[in-house]
């Protein structure tokens, strides 16, 4: 573990993993393990997930089999954080993934592919890593106003399908979604993708996404993005939430992530924002936390937890904590490493400030007004429409809000 001048301890180097040791490093064909090593570098690097396409396409031409109908359905860019809150994360992956390799296939793909009137075009590509929050324009969420169901097959035997609905309920819910998806011929690549709105006459509205799928190596992902607008039940004013979470694991080796990030805020200026992420690359394991609270008043608290072990049971990490009001507040931290026998270190740090120019950012740079100013989508939503005399029903619920620690503290999904 590299310390810096100033006492703080810079991310932990993953590159220190023990791969040669492994049967994947131990072949002897220098071939193969080119193409192993290759193919580790198109799923992992530093910026996110790689994987390749189902090799089948879905213009119009291809397409020589349809059945189709109609029918009831039945059913940010991330601010720059200050000072140590910057620090790189600690995972660093030691697979950097030449894109014009991997570009260049998908020109190739799209060079002979454009849809007229066919099936939904082939989603298969994993997320990226540590992007946090996107925007609702950039989700790309285009709902049908009318019903649909429909479905076809390409002539490699591809498959696809696309539906999309309204349900309605109780208090003027209402809900409009769409969901498509497809198969490579052997079932051993697909993919499905669901965007909805919702909203009823509290005043409740919510925009959505939710893809997974997988390839024929075994490389499966997921991830959800949700952005809504409610009433705060105990403040009474209005609320903005964006969340998003992505999984994903590599099918032929002992490597996957996962991310959860959140953002909140209210028209008094409160506002809420966080991380939990989550990775293992072979023997090695890292888990990373963060957040910020501001509380519209000029109190600030922002936060870092991170940290890494091995199989063997050697850990590393460092966290630290300000809080300030106007100014005036403190800093401390702690930088840690543990062995398998029960020896290790820890080097604690702490500062106070009484008003010398640290800490007087009260707000946050990205807040109410940028949010309401990117979620015009997200208000635009509309329930049933509500006939006279007909007023909606309010609860409020009876229990405390949850603490704003609680969303920390929950287990990544498993990726076994």
């Amino acid at each position: 573990m590299a310390v810096s001048s100033s006492g703080f301890t810079t991310h932990p180097d993953f590159k220190r993993s023990r791969l040669s040791s492994s049967p994947f490093h131990a072949n002897n064909n220098e071939l193969e393990l080119r193409k192993k090593k290759r193919r580790l570098s198109l799923f992992l690097d530093g910026n996110g997930v790689r994987g390749s396409r189902i090799n089948s396409c879905c213009c119009s031409d291809s397409v020589v089999r349809r059945a189709s109908g109609s029918g009831n359905s039945i059913e940010k860019p991330e601010e720059k954080r200050s000072h140590r809150s910057r620090i790189q994360a600690i995972t660093v992956l030691p697979f950097p993934s030449p894109q014009s390799r991997f570009g260049t296939k998908q020109e190739k793909f799209y060079s002979r592919c454009t849809p007229r009137n066919s099936g939904p075009q082939s989603r298969d590509t994993p997320p990226k890593r540590d992007t946090g929050i996107a925007n609702e324009k950039d989700m790309g969420i285009n709902l049908l106003n009318e019903k649909v169901n429909e479905s076809g097959t390409n002539e490699d035997g591809s498959s696809w399908f696309r539906k999309s609905g309204e349900d309605l309920g109780e208090n003027g819910y209402r809900c409009r979604w769409k969901k498509m998806g497809g198969r490579s011929h052997d079932t051993s690549s697909q993919w499905e993708e669901t965007w909805w709105e919702k909203g009823d006459w509290t005043g409740y509205k919510e925009l959505g996404v939710e893809k997974s799928g997988r390839n024929a190596e075994g490389d499966t992902w997921w991830e959800t993005w949700q952005e809504m607008l409610h009433q705060d039940e105990w403040s009474n004013l209005a609320r903005i939430e964006r969340s998003a979470q992505k999984q994903a694991k590599l099918g032929t080796e002992n490597a996957g992530w996962y991310e959860k990030w959140w953002e909140k805020y209210d028209a008094k200026g409160w506002t809420e924002k966080g991380a939990n992420k989550y990775g293992r690359l072979n023997e090695q394991s890292w888990w990373e936390k963060w957040g910020e609270h501001y509380d519209g008043r000029g109190s600030v608290t922002k936060w870092t937890d991170k940290w890494a072990e091995t199989e063997l049971g050697t850990k590393w990490g460092d966290k630290w904590e300000e809080k300030f009001f106007a100014g005036i507040g403190s800093r401390h931290g702690e930088t840690w490493h543990g062995s398998p026998s029960g020896g290790g270190w820890s080097r604690t740090w702490g500062e106070e400030h009484l008003g010398n120019g640290y800490g007087t950012q009260a707000e946050p740079h990205y807040g109410w007004a940028d949010v309401v100013g990117e979620s015009s989508q997200l208000l635009s939503i509309e329930p049933q429409e509500r006939p006279p005399g007909v007023y909606p029903y309010l609860d409020f619920g009876s229990s405390p809000p949850p603490s704003a620690d609680d969303s920390l503290d929950l287990p990544p999904p498993p990726l076994q």
